[in-house]
């Protein structure tokens, strides 16, 4: 494990959260429907518990709980206690809850831009903070704000301070949302999944700095999360939830490798390896050829151009079928872009892309009408890639109508689809708000698969997924290859699903791919220096979840079998 996260806890004194037999219902349902019911843990000073579980299992539910921001009308709690540092939380006003937050509790939500008001400099936001819980003058405030900003390791912080959230990276807005949870040295930190959509070395940035800050300031967190990577990184104690129950407790030594739950047991034997898998050597024609792929964003003023930025430069990659491509960086790296050049939802400056001999880097409409068929897209985001009025059996065919299908030739072949990804076709006329993530991804796969294209591109489709599901698509990805010979260009950020899924890696930084390879070679023997600092960023890279043990890292920086 990495000493520089990993953390004992405290095992002594009064636990600064206490939730005993806590539960949720659903206002207004006649059967007293709870999302939540009997839900106890408690969290020490100093001390990390991550909170664990597929989506629906109620880990966010209990975190709104304890900070007293469940939605109105249409949760409430029915029953059980949440002691913050010894007061009954759910007894309080709601002047006393405002008063308790960032005071004595706070928390840090997945997205940091809907967290943030846009409108507004970040400087001014944490301000805001000190202003309403504090009687600090304006230049007291605006230095314990700057202090706060360096602390949280961001550079230049007076430019930091006037800058709006736009203007910052991804994880530059986490550090705003933690330094504002922060300022007050609040007791408790709620973090929900903080660290979901950032790549790895972001993603371990955050991970040192919450651990710097909770030794600092002796913190009880609880971290709300589905990587258990991070889990294994950063964990005292982890708490399993299944359905609004509390499953299994225990320290994170004891549930990672001797779980006693079935539930447990299949969460954590869901996580993929770092270890690559062995994979025979394709011969197979290729279906796509890139070669010198450039595209520059030029911004625009009103007096004229201003700055460039070179999103992609001089890319050249070659996909053969049956293959699945995964390209990894980091955020801004230029993965996106290249994808969204390949199927001409932004034009490349210059370049070639041929799909099986037909360059459409330059082509035109009408030629780019017949190339859809050809290659597909799946989002990494499934809800918003649905149209949410329309069954999903009309989503399915919309492309096969488009193309001259009939509706009654269309039907059949959509109801065979839903089959092939693990549907029945009694769903077609549901629509997606009554489907679960994992299946609506599912759906999406089988939209793009209805014009049997031969190149499928996905953009960091399994990155917001729990790792059963994620296990499930990734599972469904390789029998779908297997059995129709589709080439697969597959974006990710995630190490562990580019090992167990890709035939071959490039890593790209900057616009520019800095190695490729075999997924074995890249993963287990990497030559750039940017590579093996993203192997080294991994979390929990020398854990083997699927064998229940903890593993001693080879010279390569992979964990050794």
């Amino acid at each position: 494990m990495n000493p520089t996260i990993s953390n004992t806890g405290s095992d002594t004194g009064k636990p600064v959260l206490t939730i005993e037999n806590l539960s949720v219902r659903v206002v207004g349902s006649a059967a007293a429907q709870h999302v939540i019911e009997n839900v106890s843990f408690d969290i020490k000073a100093g001390e990390t518990v991550c909170v664990v579980g597929e989506s629906g299992s109620g880990k966010s539910v209990s975190s709104l709980s304890v900070i007293g921001l469940l939605p109105k009308g249409e949760l409430a709690v029915s029953g059980g206690t949440v002691m913050v540092e010894g007061e009954n939380i759910l007894l309080a006003s709601e002047q006393r809850l405002r008063e308790m937050r960032a005071t004595r509790m706070a928390m840090v939500f997945q997205e940091p831009m809907t967290a943030l008001n846009p409108v507004e400099t970040v400087g001014r936001q944490i301000d805001e903070v000190l202003t309403l819980h504090t009687k600090l003058t304006r230049s007291e405030r605006r230095e314990k704000v700057l202090a706060m900003l360096e602390s949280v390791h961001l550079p230049d912080v007076k430019r930091i301070y006037d800058s709006y959230p736009h203007q910052l990276s991804g994880g530059q807005r986490q550090r705003i949302v933690i330094a504002m949870a922060l300022i007050l040295e609040p007791k408790l930190l709620i973090a929900d999944e903080p660290t979901t959509a950032l790549d790895v070395t972001t993603q371990k940035q955050i991970l040192l700095l919450i651990r710097e800050l909770q030794e600092r300031h002796d913190t009880a967190v609880m971290f709300i999360t589905h990587d258990f990577g991070v889990v294994a990184e950063i964990a005292d104690r982890i708490v399993v939830m299944n359905r609004g129950h509390v499953v299994e407790v225990g320290t994170r030594e004891n549930l990672l490798t001797q779980p006693r739950e079935a539930y447990t047991r299949m969460l954590v034997s869901s996580v993929p390896s770092l270890v690559p898998k062995q994979r025979a050597v394709l011969t197979r024609e290729t279906v796509l050829d890139i070669a010198a792929l450039n595209k520059t964003y030029v911004e625009k003023h009103i007096f004229g151009s201003g700055r460039s930025v070179a999103a992609a430069q001089d890319v050249n990659l070659t996909l053969r079928r049956g293959e699945i491509l995964g390209v990894v960086g980091e955020s801004g790296s230029g993965k996106s872009t290249v994808a969204r050049c390949i199927v001409r939802l932004i034009d490349p400056t210059s370049g070639t892309v041929r799909v099986k001999g037909l360059d459409i880097a330059l082509a035109s409409r009408g030629t780019l009408r017949s190339f859809r068929q050809r290659i597909q897209f799946v989002f990494q985001d499934p809800y918003r890639s649905l149209n949410p009025r329309l069954p999903i059996g009309d989503s399915i065919i919309e492309g096969l109508l488009n193309f001259g299908v009939t509706r009654e030739e269309a039907l059949p072949q959509a109801r065979e689809l839903l089959r092939l990804v693990g549907l029945g076709p009694e769903v077609m006329q549901r629509y997606p708000h009554q489907f679960s993530g994992g299946q609506r991804q599912r759906i999406c796969i089988a939209r793009a698969l209805a014009l049997k294209p031969d190149i499928l591109v996905a953009d960091e489709a399994v990155s917001a997924l729990d790792v059963s599901v994620q296990a499930q698509v990734l599972a469904l990805l390789e029998d779908i290859r297997e059995r129709t010979g589709i080439a697969v260009l597959f974006i990710t950020h995630d190490l562990r699903v580019a090992a167990q899924i890709c035939d071959t890696i490039v890593v790209m930084q900057r616009g520019r791919i800095v190695e490729s390879g075999t997924a074995e070679k890249v993963l287990a023997a990497p030559e750039h220096e940017y590579t093996r600092t993203l192997i080294e960023a991994a979390p929990s890279r020398d854990w083997d979840f699927q064998n229940f043990r903890s593993m001693q890292p080879n010279h390569a920086g992979i964990p050794a079998v």
